[in-house]
């Protein structure tokens, strides 16, 4: 699950960067008032790249506090 977390969250990452890079470029050819409704786009997938991370390194600390209280457990 570890992995699988690793790889969507940079997966965002990269979607928002090639969303981002895409949405400028056809801006500077064509028109901006037609392209940036795009950027919207970009930002959501910035946003759910920083969710899924701050989300991962909560899950992370629940899951070494949940051994920890287990670990206080089996020594009483």
């Amino acid at each position: 699950m570890e992995i699988y977390n690793r790889i969507m969250t940079y997966i965002w990452l990269v979607a928002g960067i090639a969303i981002f890079v895409i949405t400028t470029y056809m801006s500077l050819t064509d028109d901006v008032r037609k392209w940036g409704f795009y950027y919207l786009f970009s930002v959501i997938s910035f946003g759910m790249f920083f969710m899924k991370r701050w989300m991962v390194r909560r899950m992370q600390k629940h899951v070494a506090y949940m051994q920890e209280q287990n670990a206080k457990e089996t020594n009483d």
